[in-house]
């Protein structure tokens, strides 16, 4: 099993944390994984972007051209990844920050409105975990159960008072079609 994930965004939509995380679950899940960040120039509203591929065996390099999935949350993200998502391959778009369809032929295109599911959970901010927990429902590669548990060591104790709404929203994004 190898899964090769690009997360994308802006800068201040959670990239860096939905990857982190789900490299913290993968890793707790005993799978070998990389995590690989790339931020834009721009500090908040600058692009951001990063790599986790999760696999039984060894990896050779945290480098990746063509992923088996993109989770994008903004429409400049759809741009740049969609097109180099593997045949058989998995996209799963924030729909509501972006308009336009995508449709690339042997991909399966997921649209959930995670900024407006994040909202009624009161805080638009926790997009980033619905998208997150809409992947790991299509992927199974890790358990939404071991990303629930590692949340918590990835927040730490200084910012435990948003384990409770992370959590929601990794469920919330789960039940997503």
């Amino acid at each position: 099993m190898r899964e090769e994930v690009i997360m994308a965004g802006s800068g201040g939509q959670g990239i860096m944390f939905a990857g982190t995380l789900l490299a913290h679950a993968a890793m707790e899940e005993g799978l070998n994984v990389t995590y690989f960040p790339s931020y834009g120039a721009e500090m908040r509203g600058g692009t951001a972007n990063c790599t986790v591929i999760i696999s039984d065996e060894s990896i050779g390099s945290p480098v990746v051209t063509n992923p088996s999935s993109l989770l994008a949350m903004n429409e400049n993200s759809v741009e740049r990844f969609a097109s180099k998502v593997k045949k058989n391959g998995l996209i799963i778009v924030n729909s509501s920050l972006l308009k336009k369809e995508v449709a690339i032929d042997g991909v399966e295109v997921v649209r959930v409105k995670a900024t407006e599911l994040a909202e009624e959970l009161g805080d638009g901010r926790v997009a980033n975990m619905v998208i997150l927990g809409a992947y790991i429902k299509r992927r199974k590669v890790v358990s939404l159960e071991r990303t629930i548990e590692s949340l918590e060591k990835v927040l730490g104790k200084e910012r435990e008072s948003l384990l409770s709404l992370n959590r929601e929203a990794l469920k919330k994004g789960e039940k997503c079609r």
